[in-house]
This record gives structure tokens, C-alpha cells and sequence, in this order.
């Protein structure tokens, strides 16, 4: 019998050398997943980020009748920088598209039947330094709502402007909203003239601190909700006035309703996060339905659930298979929005009146079995209280998956550790081939949920504040020991890595808690605090001050905090992977973690990306960063890489 992918069948390989059809070219051939989501009509559109074309986010458009096309050719590209994470790059409405262009920050416009689209706004004497996101259509043909970001030529972080505008179809463009540090989802009221957004100010960020503010046709203004110690998100309007926003003021976001009166009440408390932290802009976890039903994404027991509240205040809870939902919008008393499971890629689907779901973009057909993919588990753990009060961490672990393949008996799966940046993301249970990559070769993968992760309420969110550095240490160390200590995984064989937060997480962790991990991969990771609250963008700028300690008051935390300060410990292998356009975390971070290694000479690898940010989009750059990575795993631990996939060894220093 042989492997459907043409390979003949081995005998027991050793953990990590398994062959794989999960390879780095399937991972980005499969990487264009739908973004965000809107409805014009009976019309869906949605954005899919695509690693093949240099990483653009194409726009598409399912027309009623089921036909499907891209209505941005390359290489227009609707995203926008604000914030740098970006979000609400494009809106749509009766066939009209506006969207901000990557390359130039301008908010352009393409008409049904144009062939091009035409610039709205004017070239910024800064390049890039207008920048547009949060889109809403205006009715009669008026324009546009916006956020716009505008950049100094001082590129000073504390001269950046946040505004709400109005943009007509000519580019005139009306200031509406100014002052706060921050502003986002400008909604008008169904009369046309009130106004709802949201706004928050230094040193908080939207999920510590965010108000929502109405301003009525008289000019007058009130603050809703929100403020220290509660968070606001998505307001929505209800076409009779009513306005919906999400609020945990309770400790998880629930679901409130501001009447027309100016009551405002609990609408909907699921025990669980129905919202998630604000990084991108436009973010929608409920949608208003014309039936007066409202949809519901949240958060119970590490998965998605999807519900339905009913007028009569009963919620109707769905179970469609899927684990994350997300981009949820109405299409009148039908869902649109994107779900996934463990063992499928993300998917456009509507659910109708009924509950029926149906798939308006299905995922890519990857030619593999269910077979393949490794399900996670929902894992508690105890970690060290810290002063916390919470003594327990979660963590989605991944079992090394493959069904052609053994071990030899007795031996147990290396572990790779994932860190997820924020650091108030969280581990999303979706087929990610990111982590089949590793699974199918034999890995065992921990997606780690350390105390300040999002999905389990502010007071599990906030037990990082001022601890950043502390006990998401404790929660990695401690899951990596919990795994070890069950015989699930070899203790010698157990690596870190993550990406942002969760790379400075890892450098934190090989430089802090030496000893635990005999490998590791930073990926654009933070290794000097300091110098991040030093030179940093403005949405991030003050982050710190709540995560770490105030700068430059708290320096000598800074410092006491930062892997650099401790690289006399650093004597395990790591791999650096840095983009060299990247605002959030400059190249300097990777560039002085990787001389330490090489002053002490211990074995590492460096590969630094042109043209890429935070993050990287083209696919050439993500093979080389996932082969890259296993290569030096293998040339560590002494396994061989699959030789049919022909990957060439990284370099590494020595």
C-alpha cells in the first residue's frame, strides 16, 4: 500500500522527520482566507489576503445568482495602515466600493461598471501619511464616514491625529470627531444626524478603557458607557433608534441596549466573551437581524458557540459544526459571516431564518483527508498564583497526527510551544496548516492561552497587567512542564516560538527560565522593552505603561524585564526571523538578540525579510521562514528533513 501523496510507505520514522504533504507551498497555497465581510443587497463581498500575489487583500464579490469574481485586480490592494493592524479598509454599497489602497494610504472609489478606480483623496505631503480606515457608506450618495489617521513629517509617534471624518464623493472631507488620542466605528443613527463612536486616551488601550459617546442633532454629547475599568465595543444602530454595544462592565463582554428612551439595559450575559480585543478596526461578533433577532458569536470552553436571541429573550443556541465564527453581518433576517473548525480552513457562510447554513466561499480543497489534521484539546493546567489569584492557564494541545506514518515504540513527540502575540490574542480552535505542519511531521504543539489572554473574562485578561514578563512565563513554563511530566512529550526535545508579544514571550522565556526549552524561534519577538516604548507607533506607545510599568519612570523594570539584559543565560539554540519594514517591532530588536547569540556563540539562524512588516504576506518569505524553522529543529535535535520536499538547510551559526 502506498501514501496517497505518492510516497511508498516507511517503517517507524523518528518524531519530526515524518513525511508530510502538508508542506510550506501547500500552506500558502492555501492561505488566501476570506477577511472581512459585508452585504450589498443580495450581493456578499469579502476580502481574502493572498500570499501568492505578494500578499494583497483582494476584494471579491458573490452576486445573488451565485457567480463569483474579483473585483480589485491586482495590484490594488484594499488595506489600510491606521493603527498599523488596520481593519475597516473598504466599505460597499449599491454596487459602490471605496476602500483605502495599500500603497499610497489614499481612499479611492471604483463605480459599478469603471474600469479603474478613481482617487478620492490627494496625495499626503507625507507619502502614506493620510490614512483612512473603519469605512462606513453613507446613504443618498453622500460619501463616507471614516477614521483618518494623519502622520507628521516629524514621523513623531505623539504628533500622529486620530479624527472622524466625512468624505464626500469629490474628496471634500468635514471634520466630525476630534480631540480623544484614539477614535473608531463612526456610526450615523437611522435619522441621519446623530452620531455614535467610540474613544479612548492614553495610556489605556480600547479594550482597558474605551467610552462610547452619542451626539445628538443639537450638538450635545453623552457618554453612554465605558470608561476605567470597562471596555466598549461595536456599537450598533437598531433601525428604531435603539443602540447595541458590547460592554464588560461584568467581566465579559456582553450584550447591552441603550433604548431610544436612554435606558440602557443587559440584553444578553453568555457566561463567555462575546467580543475580542480591538487590534483591527471594523471587528463584528453580533449582527441585528431584520426579524428583530439578534446573532451572537461567543466564547464557551476554548470554542466559538453561535446563537440566536430571540424578541422574547430566550437565546437559541446553533451547533453547525464549526468552533470560530466571526465577520458577522446581516443580510435581512439571514447571518452572513466566516466560520471554521479544527479540521477546515475558514469558510463564508450564511445560516438562514431556519438555521440551515449554507457555504457562499468554501474553503480550498486541499486533497487531504480529515485523517491529516491533528483536533486539538482544551487544556487547564496549574501555573504558579504570581499574585494573580488565578493559579490556572488553558491551552489548545495538538497530538502529533499522520496517518501513514509511526514511531519507533517508546519514543515520545518533541513539543513545540506556540506564544500568541496582543498579548490578549488567544489560541483559535481552526484548522490552521501552520500547525498541521508541525503536527503531521510528528511535532506535539501546545497554542498556549497564558493569564492575559482574551476568552475568558478582564479579570483573566488584566492578571497580566504589570506582569508582563512574569507570569506568561509561568503559564508557558508551566504547560511545557504539565506536558512532560504526563510522559506526553520528550523533555529534552521541547522548543518555544511565537510571533510580536509572543516572540518577546519566547526570548523572555529561553533568557528568564533557561533550562525548560532546548530550542526556539523568535519571530519579529521584542527583545529590549525599552527601547520598544522608546520607538514604537502611537496606537502601542503607552501600552507598556499598563502591561510593564510607566516609562521611563519604571526603567529599571524595563530593563529587569528585557531578554537583552539577560543574554549571560542565553545558551539556548534560536532562530530569528525579522521583517526588515517592520514599525512595530524595528529590525534593531532582532539585530541585537542575534549579536548577543553570536558573541556567546550559541548556535543560531537569522533570515531578515525585505519588504515585509509586522507579519509576513508574501509566500516566498512564509516557506522560507516555516521550512527555515524545521531546518534548524532538525539540525539541533538530529533528525533528517523529508527529502522529497527538497528544503535547503538554513543556515546556522555556530
Amino acid at each position: 500500500m502506498s501514501p496517497t501523496y505518492g510516497l511508498p510507505m516507511p517503517s517507524a520514522l523518528p518524531y519530526g522527520s515524518w513525511p508530510t504533504p502538508i508542506t510550506s507551498e501547500l500552506v500558502v497555497r492555501a492561505g488566501a482566507r476570506p477577511g472581512e465581510v459585508l452585504v450589498d443587497g443580495p450581493d456578499v463581498w469579502w476580502t481574502e489576503m493572498r500570499p501568492g500575489e505578494g500578499g494583497r487583500s483582494a476584494v471579491v464579490r458573490r452576486e445573488g445568482d451565485g457567480t463569483r469574481h474579483d473585483v480589485l485586480p491586482a495590484p490594488w490592494n484594499a488595506r489600510t495602515r491606521v493603527h498599523e493592524y488596520g481593519g475597516g479598509a473598504w466599505a460597499v454599497a449599491d454596487g459602490t466600493l471605496w476602500f483605502t489602497n495599500f500603497a499610497d494610504q489614499r481612499l479611492y472609489r471604483l463605480d459599478p461598471g469603471a474600469a479603474e478606480p478613481v482617487a478620492v483623496t490627494p496625495e499626503p505631503a507625507v507619502p502614506s501619511g493620510v490614512r483612512h480606515a473603519d469605512l462606513r457608506v453613507l446613504p443618498r450618495g453622500a460619501g463616507v464616514l471614516a477614521v483618518r489617521e494623519t502622520h507628521p513629517a516629524s514621523g513623531a509617534a505623539a504628533d500622529v491625529v486620530n479624527e472622524i471624518v466625512r468624505v464626500a464623493p469629490d474628496g471634500r472631507t468635514d471634520v466630525l470627531v476630534s480631540g480623544p488620542d484614539f477614535l473608531s466605528d463612526p456610526r450615523l443613527a437611522p435619522d441621519g444626524e446623530t452620531l455614535a463612536w467610540l474613544q479612548w486616551d492614553h495610556p489605556h488601550m480600547p479594550w482597558d478603557a474605551a467610552q462610547l459617546v452619542v451626539r445628538a442633532p443639537d450638538g450635545t454629547e453623552e457618554v453612554i458607557a465605558g470608561g476605567p475599568g470597562e471596555s466598549v465595543v461595536q456599537p450598533v444602530w437598531g433601525r428604531d433608534g435603539s443602540l447595541w454595544f458590547l460592554s464588560d462592565r461584568t467581566d465579559v463582554w456582553s450584550l447591552y441596549r441603550r433604548d431610544p428612551d436612554g435606558t440602557v439595559h443587559a440584553a444578553l450575559d453568555t457566561g463567555g466573551d462575546i467580543a475580542g480585543p480591538q487590534w483591527v478596526l471594523g471587528m463584528s461578533r453580533f449582527a441585528l437581524l431584520s426579524d428583530g433577532r439578534v446573532a451572537v458569536a461567543f466564547v464557551r470552553g476554548g470554542v466559538d458557540r453561535i446563537g440566536f436571541l430571540e424578541p422574547d429573550g430566550r437565546l437559541r443556541e446553533l451547533d453547525l459544526g464549526y468552533s470560530v465564527y466571526g465577520r458577522l453581518v446581516a443580510q435581512g433576517d439571514a447571518l452572513v459571516g466566516v466560520a471554521g473548525s479544527p479540521t477546515g480552513e475558514p469558510v463564508v457562510l450564511r445560516i438562514g431564518r431556519d438555521g440551515d447554513p449554507e457555504v457562499l466561499r468554501a474553503a480550498r480543497d486541499l486533497g487531504l483527508g480529515p485523517a491529516w489534521f491533528s483536533v486539538p484539546e482544551h487544556l487547564t493546567f496549574p501555573t504558579p498564583d504570581a499574585g494573580t489569584g488565578i493559579g490556572e492557564a488553558h491551552a489548545l494541545v495538538y497530538p502529533p497526527t499522520n496517518p501513514e506514518v509511526s514511531a519507533p515504540a517508546g519514543d515520545r513527540p518533541p513539543l513545540l510551544v506556540l506564544v500568541h502575540g496582543g498579548p490578549t490574542a488567544s489560541a483559535v480552535p481552526v484548522l490552521n496548516l501552520d500547525v498541521q505542519y508541525w503536527t503531521s511531521r510528528g511535532f506535539a504543539v501546545a497554542d498556549v492561552d497564558y493569564r492575559g489572554s482574551t476568552g475568558y473574562g478582564r479579570r483573566y485578561r488584566e492578571a497580566l497587567k504589570g506582569r508582563w514578563g512574569v507570569v506568561d512565563l509561568d503559564d508557558v513554563v508551566a504547560c511545557a512542564s504539565y506536558l512532560a511530566g504526563a510522559g506526553r512529550v520528550d523533555p529534552d526535545r521541547m522548543a518555544i516560538r511565537g510571533g510580536s508579544a509572543g516572540g518577546y514571550t519566547t526570548l523572555a522565556a529561553l533568557t528568564m527560565r533557561p533550562g525548560v526549552f532546548s530550542a526556539g524561534a523568535s519571530h519579529y519577538g521584542v527583545a529590549d522593552l525599552a527601547a520598544l516604548a522608546a520607538d514604537t507607533h502611537k496606537f502601542e506607545s503607552r501600552y507598556l505603561d499598563g502591561l510593564v510599568a510607566p516609562y521611563p519612570e519604571g526603567a529599571d523594570v524595563y530593563a529587569e524585564r528585557s531578554p537583552l539584559t539577560h543574554v549571560d543565560a542565553l545558551d539556548t539554540p534560536l532562530a530569528v526571523f525579522q521583517g526588515e519594514e517592520d514599525r512595530i517591532v524595528p529590525p534593531a530588536q532582532a539585530e541585537a538578540i542575534v549579536a548577543a547569540l553570536g558573541d556567546k556563540g550559541v548556535p543560531h539562524a537569522y533570515l531578515l525579510f525585505p519588504g515585509e512588516q509586522h507579519g509576513f504576506r508574501r509566500a516566498e518569505n512564509i516557506r522560507a521562514a516555516l521550512d527555515g524553522e524545521l531546518s534548524f529543529y532538525a539540525q539541533v535535535w538530529g533528525f533528517d528533513l523529508p527529502a522529497e520536499e527538497g528544503i535547503t538547510p538554513i543556515h546556522v551559526e555556530r
